[in-house]
């Protein structure tokens, strides 16, 4: 089993026809993914993917011809902010956007808008969501995965990647891999992704990566802690980094003692989260805790 996306997920591409659109949906459809269609405005009635999937003028379109559920977004930082409300007006219930770069104020914006629908929005700026199998909706190379009881959480795409690769080193597979993105304000946090994991009757164990800065990883250590039954194993990257200096994403900027690795490393340990101090140690601490 697996959460948010399966062989059945109808997926569509915004932006299916530039080139990054093009690339990233042909791979997903060769996936395995169930690549329903794309969305450009104004090349409604063209075809893309060498004639494999048809182009709609808009998600409402999409959504009433071919029935999409899920929307993965690769258009210009200018109009993504634009782009996700779409989908969400359109009632896609899962949004999937790889764009970098959208202004902070512009995704204040669209959270606002995207919390008022019943959709479900993942990134941005994100590598998005890997069902071995199932499907891959985003840029996650799927080579790497294998189906198993591993649900794996992480702020970091690299690091989505070392962790799906330290697992399988061990033999372990994985249930679901979603990178959530590591911008000031993103969609799905993960404590939301933590609820589902615990949900999903065939995950086994829950590997959250997460960085300095923020409070999301300190909320859902505490929800873990009180609401989680499976082993949750925890990494904090951005150890060495000195305070008050972004260090890679814009959301990993340490502003106070209790953002910092340490201070998250600490506080995951007293919730019960089994801490990584290393990501080459992730795939043999699942191993550890899996045997407790």
């Amino acid at each position: 089993m697996a959460i948010l996306v399966n062989k059945d997920s109808k997926i569509i591409v915004q932006g299916i026809t530039g080139s990054e659109g093009t690339f990233h949906a042909t791979q997903c459809l060769e996936y395995g993914g169930n690549v329903v269609g794309g969305v450009t405005p104004g090349k409604g009635g063209q075809t893309a993917l060498e004639g494999k999937v048809p182009v709609f003028n808009s998600c409402a379109e999409a959504r009433e011809q071919v029935g999409a559920n899920v929307s993965l977004i690769f258009v210009p930082p200018p109009f993504a902010a634009d782009a996700i409300m779409e989908a969400a007006a359109a009632g896609i219930e899962l949004i999937v956007c790889i764009t970098e770069g959208i202004p902070v104020a512009q995704m204040v914006e669209v959270k606002a808008f995207v919390d008022t629908t019943d959709s479900r929005f993942i990134g941005p700026n994100c590598p998005g969501i890997l069902t071995p199998e199932g499907a891959k909706v985003g840029i996650m190379p799927g080579f790497i995965a294998k189906k198993g009881s591993v649900g794996v959480i992480s702020k970091s795409g690299t690091l989505t990647y070392e962790a799906v690769d330290q697992l399988g080193q061990q033999g372990l597979g994985q249930s679901t891999c979603i990178g959530i993105g590591g911008d000031p304000i993103i969609g799905t946090t993960m404590k939301d992704l933590l609820e589902m994991f615990e949900a999903d009757p065939e995950t086994e164990a829950i590997v959250m990566i997460g960085e300095i800065g923020g409070s999301m990883e300190i909320e859902a250590a505490q929800y873990a802690k009180d609401h989680v039954s499976k082993p949750v194993i925890g990494f904090i990257a951005g150890q060495t980094a000195p305070p008050g200096r972004r260090m890679g994403h814009a959301g990993a900027i340490v502003s106070g003692a209790d953002e910092s690795a340490a201070a998250k490393k600490k506080l995951m340990a007293e919730c019960g989260i089994l801490v990584s101090e290393s990501p080459a140690d992730i795939g043999r601490t699942v191993v550890e805790a899996l045997k407790k």
